[in-house]
């Protein structure tokens, strides 16, 4: 039995959902079954995760996600991961998901056996109660939407749903993890050309970073880039990723995990090891991770970029790193500077980082331009965004999910499509596996890339200046001329 969920917004939901591929399985469609509550349950009761879609006349599609079952028991359910969401809004496309706003204090669903699909105490959105019967092509629910325990952003209900519950079809799917088969043709042209993964290429990329050092003249023994974003994003497990492809084996050097606030607390500058126990002219720094009031500030940011922050410094949440902490370094080294900036963000969330942290990092970014140091974004989890390429690694570049997240990230930070790398840290794996490390390696050779241009400008800055006699000398070699 089909509905009318299209792949397009089944790819939407799954991103949202976040927990990678899934299959949707149409339980109930009123069109089909009736517009009863009873039947709703016998259908939907018990069956795990589930979405339900509501279609109107006015050509918006919106709905519900719960992650527990649906029952008949009269009482309310409470689910952290429920959320409200849009599709579309009067003929346009419009994703949008509206999270719960407090899981201790707000419920996610609501079961009742005279009840249809009801999100959220109050209610959010009540579908239905009893029976509906159709009217002229429609039918005209009754129930209601209200915004209480989901936050809507500072969009009014009429904004998702026109206005009224007059709807032309509603839908409930069963989510389960697996791989669905897609309705259209996977994309076989690379909006990304590379060469063939292979085990040669991977060895390629390998001895170029190998034989990657830094120019003698401004006393560089190593670059320093610093990865920066949302807490959770990644940025140690990127580091983990490149010291084990190096290493030979997993290596997990950079603790890395979940928290609230973020596991990483301080500034490291991690360097990477060959197996022969060498180190590479490199330093991956981590540091505390962004939040909308918490977390890194601009001024910390600055002294990071121009090295006053001593290595393994561990930030203090309740007072500022400043020029008056006895650890502050005044004559920073070159070497001691931030050569790159690569923003962190996680692929499969993308649609949900909040606008105050996408206006937190966009001050930073100002802050990075008005340095000239290069910049680059890295989208994590690309296997969870894609179901594709959790299945194909190497399709990372003939995804066109992917590509779009490229695109959209690249307008979000005003860069070129090729400073956004896409990657997919070592996580679940215990063995390496060539195409992670392939994407991994790719990323970071294109980073020692902008760094060793950036590097390139500063010499040439420093050999102006020194060929450039200072205004007394120019005095006295007119004066001996007279």
């Amino acid at each position: 039995m089909a509905g009318q969920l299209t792949d397009k917004y089944i790819d939407q939901l799954e991103s949202w959902i976040g927990t990678g591929p899934k299959i949707f399985t149409l339980l109930y469609q009123i069109t089909r079954h009736g517009c009863n509550a009873t039947t709703f349950h016998q259908k939907c009761d018990n069956q795990g995760p589930t979405v339900t879609v509501l279609y109107n006349q006015q050509g918006s599609v919106y709905g519900g996600y719960g992650s527990l079952s649906w029952n008949s028991s009269s009482s309310y359910i409470k689910d952290a991961n429920a959320f409200i969401f849009q599709l579309r809004y009067s003929g346009n496309d419009k994703p949008t998901k509206f999270p719960i706003i407090d899981t201790h204090t707000h419920f996610g669903l609501k079961g009742n056996s005279t009840y249809g699909p009801t999100f959220g105490g109050g209610h959010d959105l009540q579908a239905f109660t009893g029976t509906v019967n159709s009217s002229g092509g429609y039918f005209a629910l009754n129930g209601y939407m209200n915004a209480h325990s989901f936050d809507y952003q500072g969009l009014t209900v009429d904004k998702i749903n026109n206005g009224n519950l007059q709807v032309t079809e509603l839908e409930v799917y069963a989510i389960t993890d697996g791989q669905r088969k897609m309705s259209q043709p996977k994309q076989t042209q690379p909006w990304r050309k590379t060469p063939e993964w292979t085990e040669k290429y991977l060895e390629t990329l390998t001895e170029d970073i190998v034989s990657f050092k830094p120019s003698c003249e401004l006393g560089l023994s190593d670059v320093r880039i610093l990865m920066l974003g949302p807490v959770g994003t990644g940025k140690s497990s990127f580091y983990n990723t490149v010291n084990s492809v190096f290493k030979g084996r997993i290596s997990h050097n950079a603790p890395c995990g979940v928290a609230s606030n973020g596991i990483t607390i301080a500034y490291n500058p991690y360097a990477v090891n060959m197996r022969s126990g060498a180190t590479l002219n490199f330093r991956l720094c981590d540091t505390r991770g962004l939040e909308i009031n918490q977390g890194l500030d601009i001024l910390e940011f600055n002294y990071l970029l121009d090295g006053n922050i001593p290595d393994h410094y561990q930030f203090n949440p309740v007072v500022q790193f400043c020029p008056d902490h006895p650890a502050f370094v005044y004559k920073p080294r070159n070497t001691d500077k931030i050569h790159c900036v690569l923003f962190v963000i996680d692929a499969a969330t993308l649609g949900d980082i909040p606008p105050k942290l996408v206006d937190k990092m966009s001050n930073f970014q100002r802050l990075v331009n008005q340095k000239g140091i290069p910049q680059a974004v890295m989208l994590t989890k690309v296997d969870l965004a894609c179901q594709n390429v959790a299945s194909t690694l190497s399709s990372v570049f003939t995804s066109k999910k992917i590509e779009d997240a490229v695109n959209k990230v690249s307008i979000m930070f005003g860069l070129p499509r090729n400073h956004v790398l896409p990657v997919k840290n070592y996580e679940n794996e215990i063995e390496l596996d060539d195409n992670i490390s392939i994407m991994a390696l790719l990323a970071l050779r294109q980073l020692l890339h902008f760094a060793e241009d950036y590097i390139q400008v500063l010499q040439d800055k420093l050999k102006s200046s020194n060929e450039k006699p200072n205004k007394r000398e120019s005095i006295e070699k007119g004066s001996d001329q007279e």
